[in-house]
């Protein structure tokens, strides 16, 4: 076994510092991010709708949830001509999930308002886990479409991330959306 007693006050404070820093990245919440990159700058200042954000989870309104979070964050980073999809189009339900038919028909209104970019994506993971500490933990991805070429997904991506005990699942899901759409070209 090895005394620190027989350190001297140089190589305390290295152990000591080390020590810290392995807590502090132990500390750290988890978090992942995979993303495409897009093959052009997207002109924030063009037509832009939000569609929905489908719910692959257990919890009613996830979907919802993560839409609000993101038209915010959209609307911040200055995508200020915006639209949301009519609410009529998404019938967030738990019994009968229609996800692909939500987003074709969401798809649909959006080129029939001339939209040019079209935001969508699906939440995997939105909870508090399972413990005594209850961590919460959300997972999603997220693409953006170019309805201008079609349907083509110009830029995509897939993230999770889990928080501290005590801290709120919004917050936790706000920071990765901040993310994900921190890394889209937008110009």
């Amino acid at each position: 076994m090895i005394s620190i007693r027989n350190f001297d006050q140089g190589e305390k404070m290295k152990i000591c510092k080390s020590g810290i820093l392995l807590a502090l990245s132990m500390l750290t919440s988890c978090a992942v991010l995979d993303q495409s990159t897009a093959t052009a700058p997207l002109a924030r200042n063009a037509k832009w709708a939000l569609l929905p954000i489908v719910n692959h989870t257990e919890v009613p309104q996830a979907g919802l949830r993560a839409e609000a979070i993101t038209e915010v964050l959209l609307r911040t980073g200055g995508v200020n001509n915006l639209q949301r999809y009519p609410a009529q189009i998404n019938q967030d339900s738990l019994f009968e999930p229609a996800e692909r038919k939500v987003v074709e028909d969401a798809l649909v209104w959006a080129r029939d308002q001339g939209v040019r970019y079209a935001v969508t994506g699906a939440v995997e993971e939105w909870h508090y886990k399972v413990g005594i500490d209850g961590e919460p933990a959300v997972g999603m991805t997220m693409q953006i479409i170019d309805l201008k070429d079609g349907a083509r997904v110009v830029w995509s991506s897939a993230a999770s991330k889990s928080g501290w005990s005590r801290e709120a699942l919004s917050a936790v899901a706000q920071n990765l959306i901040k993310g994900m759409l921190s890394e889209a070209p937008l110009e």
